[in-house]
Formats: C-alpha cells, structure tokens, sequence
C-alpha cells in the first residue's frame, strides 16, 4: 500500500510539473503561437457556449471507438484461439497481421473510404489496431500455459477442447487483459486518424478544422480532451487487467 500511495504521489507530481512548464512555455511564447498557455486551453475547453461541439465531437468519437474496439477484440482473440488450436495456420495469421499492421493507417485509409465509407473508416482504423494486439497478446497467454497442466488434463480422459477452456485459455485471461488496456490508445488514434478523411463530426475533425482555422487553443483543447479520454479508459482497464492477474495468476 505504501508502495502504491508513493506512485500515485509521484505521479501526480510529474503531471503537475508537466502542466506547470506548459504554462510557462506558452505564456512566455517560447514555442510560439503554436504552443498556447495551459490556461488559454482550459478557458476553451469550458466555454459553456462550446460544450455542444466538444459534446458532439466526443460522442462520435467514443460511438466509433466503441464499436471498432469491440470488432477488434473479439476478431484478434478469435483468430488468435484458432491459429493456436490449428498450428499449421500459426505462421501465415503471424505473418499477414505482422505485415497489414505494419501499413500506416495513412495509407489504409483511403481504401477503407472506398471499401466501408467515410463514416465507418474510423471504425475500421480502430478494429485493425485493436486487433493486432490482441492477436498478438492471445497468440502468447495461450502459449504460455503450463505444460504440466495440459498433460495433466489429457492424462486424466481430457479432450482438446476441454485443454483449450479449462487451462490454456483462463491462463491467458492476463495477458489478453493487458492487451486490451493496450489497445485503448491505440483505438482512439485510429479512430481520430480515420476522422480527418471526411467524416462529418467527431475529435479528429475537430482538430482539423482547428489547424485549418489556425484556432490554435481549440485544437489544443481537443487533443486534452481525447488525452482525457484516452487515460480514462486506460485506467479503467488497468482495473480489469489487475482483476485478472489475481483471479488466473
């Protein structure tokens, strides 16, 4: 506890330092007028007059974050628990997700405009980083199972399935939560990514329009608040990563 209460204490430190010298960089103007003060941004961010755009901005965001990021969960660890239970497929899923999350989204965007539409590209973005992830954090924690524990159960009349459900998979259950705390991140930057070509709302068109504008405190006020976002979530499933390491360590 103590050793907790000291990380937290020296978390809060280093963010409070952080937000201090943001202050004083842009009050000072050391970075120019792209870099504006902390304060500025705050006033932005809580202009009651805007809490319609940022609201509107947000939900669109969070509505296809939430669904790329539940596509991407369920098809990484899918494909993931099938390459494990069918080995001769292992090598070429490791390849083929090795290489498409190689590709920047950049690139994949334009083809998921002309294959699902502007709307659904942040969607898509969002499920292909999620995905690869959580590929790559099952294809380990069912691996990684006890040896000894399989045999056992197979000694004792143990199917292949029965293996897969009572030990292999309960002891990924870890690491495929510390891949979805993971994935958060990566999520909402695939979702503002797929934003900038051409959906109608959310933070990433926020953000372009703010640059095109040259709004400079309302572009920063929307990178805080998907910044917000973004350590929101990952907290959050830091719960449940730590529920899990616990309950299947």
């Amino acid at each position: 506890m103590r050793r907790r209460a000291t990380d937290i204490a020296l978390g809060a430190l280093g963010i409070l330092l952080f937000l201090a010298i943001w202050e004083v960089v842009g009050q000072r103007r050391m970075l120019g007028l792209s870099w504006p003060p902390l304060s500025s941004v705050l006033e932005m961010l809580f202009d009651p007059s805007r809490f319609g755009l940022f609201q509107r901005a947000l939900k669109a965001t969070l509505s296809a974050f939430a669904v790329g990021y539940g596509i991407g969960l369920v098809a990484g660890v899918a494909v993931a628990a099938l390459a494990h239970v069918l080995p001769p497929l292992r090598p070429g899923m490791d390849r083929t997700s090795a290489v498409v999350h190689a590709i920047p989204s950049i690139a994949l965007a334009p083809i998921f405009i002309l294959t699902l539409g502007r709307n659904a590209t942040p969607t898509g973005l969002a499920a292909l980083h999620v995905f690869f992830l959580l590929y790559v954090a099952t294809s380990s924690g069912l691996a990684a199972a006890p040896a000894v524990l399989r045999d056992m159960v197979a000694s004792l009349g143990g199917s292949r399935a029965t293996v897969f459900w009572r030990v292999e998979l309960p002891s990924a259950l870890p690491t495929i939560a510390s891949g979805m705390r993971l994935a958060v991140p990566a999520a909402l930057i695939g979702v503002i990514i797929g934003e900038w070509f051409g959906s109608p709302r959310g933070l990433g068109v926020l953000v372009i329009n703010a640059m095109q504008n040259f709004q400079i405190p309302l572009l920063w006020s929307a990178v805080v608040l998907a910044v917000v976002c973004s350590l929101t979530l990952y907290g959050l499933f830091g719960l449940l990563q730590r529920a899990a390491q616990e309950r299947f360590r």
